[in-house]
């Protein structure tokens, strides 16, 4: 079972969860010491995570902040299109304290196609159109999950989002986060792990809780 890295030690743990966690249980994942998750919304314009409002809503009644992610189709349709996919289906946000920004899931394509059939300058487009019609929707950028070697290779190392969208790198096995994609200095979640002792993946917050507090009323 993962550990949190020793270079993170202090800082607030977290997870994300999708459909494969199906029923968690909340109170023993706080007592476990999560702070936070991400749970998955949506992907493309055609699924929804059958169990994502239990799993909200049973986060939020534990105590832990939550936010919403999407997991991106390039492929199957425009950012726009994704992006109010999204919000209509729980990637909406609020300044409560409690609700995190909505987050965009861009990596490896699991159904197919290197960089999902896109050249670098359409990656870069997808991604802005649906950064744009998240922030139309809701006031916020989304973060933006990634790999370092994916947002280099897919997007022609992009710098254009690093300025205003907050950083969540995936990196399993190491130390630290690593090298960041391009543009970016600083990550602001870090995904260490695919498995541990919270449900799902395994997630720190560059910060403090009353950071990620702030982080999350925008």
């Amino acid at each position: 079972m993962a550990g949190a890295p020793v270079s993170a030690a202090g800082k607030p743990r977290g997870h994300d969860v999708s459909s494969h966690q199906k029923n968690v249980d909340w109170p023993a994942a706080k007592a476990e010491g999560a702070r936070f998750v991400y749970v998955k919304a949506t992907e493309s314009t055609g699924y929804r995570n059958p169990y994502f409002g239990r799993q909200y809503d049973g986060s939020r009644a534990a105590g832990l902040l939550r936010g919403a992610y999407h997991f991106a189709l390039p492929d199957r349709s425009s950012g726009g299109a994704q992006a109010a996919f999204f919000v209509r289906n729980g990637g909406a946000w609020r300044p409560d304290g409690w609700t995190l920004p909505p987050a965009l899931d861009i990596e490896y394509n699991p159904y197919g196609r290197k960089c999902y059939g896109l050249g670098r300058a359409a990656m870069v487009r997808w991604i802005r159109a649906f950064s744009d019609g998240v922030e139309r929707a809701t006031g916020r950028r989304p973060v933006i999950y990634t790999t370092t070697h994916w947002w280099n290779d897919c997007t022609g190392a992009s710098s254009a989002f690093a300025a205003d969208h907050a950083l969540w790198i995936a990196r399993y096995d190491s130390a630290d986060a690593g090298p960041l994609p391009a543009g970016w200095t600083y990550w602001t979640f870090w995904q260490y792990d695919n498995g541990g002792r919270l449900p799902g993946d395994q997630n720190l917050f560059n910060g403090s809780l009353r950071g990620l507090r702030t982080f999350a009323r925008g």
